[in-house]
């Protein structure tokens, strides 16, 4: 398993050196099974160099957590091209899903870690917070682009929009469970096809023409 690079390693070095083990340890045994001294030991230090930054491991891994999947919540639910429009919406719901699944040469190491963060945060009140803050901050945005569309008539103001981004993230959330267990995905062309439907019902007339038209051209 491949873990990115330490984060801020040439202003504290130690402090990345801890973040990354703790990511490793994490990956290869799982929240509950995760060891301080082991953590200690793959970043070269005693234990005491941890629990003077951590008041244990809850809150080490936490920050570990946040680190290692932040941008596996931006692969999820984010995009640099959003601007509000219906054909954003197609995007967040259907296209780059299946384009981040198509790319992929093997299951992301960061989906694995934010799936275990997820069970982790049933019982770990630390990871559970980190989560909420990380789902509310993305849950904002999606809002933001969902009430732009409608204010542009890209999508029926009728629609309720929290309804509209649950189903965005529950999209989201499914494709990394089937990723991480390496199952077959639909074509790109059907699964297109099954959210323009859906999709259809939601947007103002003749707007999804307009929407495919614009996604095309961009693909």
């Amino acid at each position: 398993m491949t873990i990115a690079s330490a984060p801020s390693g040439d202003d504290d070095p130690l402090g990345g050196r801890l973040l990354e083990a703790a990511v490793v340890e994490f990956a290869e045994r799982g929240y509950a099974g995760a060891r301080v001294a082991e953590i200690a030991r793959r970043a070269g230090v005693t234990t005491g160099a941890i629990y003077s930054r951590y008041r244990g491991k809850a809150e080490l891994l936490a920050e570990a957590i946040e680190w290692a999947t932040d941008d596996e919540f931006d692969r999820l639910f984010t995009d640099h091209r959003f601007a509000g429009r219906m054909e954003d919406i197609l995007r967040i719901a259907g296209q780059h899903l299946i384009d981040r699944d198509e790319n992929a040469d093997s299951p992301s190491p960061g989906g694995g870690l934010l799936l275990e963060s997820f069970a982790a945060a049933r019982h770990e009140a630390d990871v559970s917070r980190l989560l909420r803050t990380h789902l509310l901050e993305r849950h904002s945005r999606l809002r933001q682009i969902v009430d732009a569309a409608k204010s542009t008539g890209g999508i029926d103001p009728a629609i309720d929009t929290t309804a509209l981004v649950t189903f965005c993230y529950a999209l989201g959330l499914g494709f990394l469970l089937l990723e991480v267990v390496d199952l077959e995905m639909p074509e790109r062309p059907s699964w297109e096809a099954l959210i323009e439907r859906l999709l259809a019902a939601t947007a103002a007339p003749g707007a999804l023409d307009h929407a495919r038209a614009e996604v095309d051209g961009v693909s």
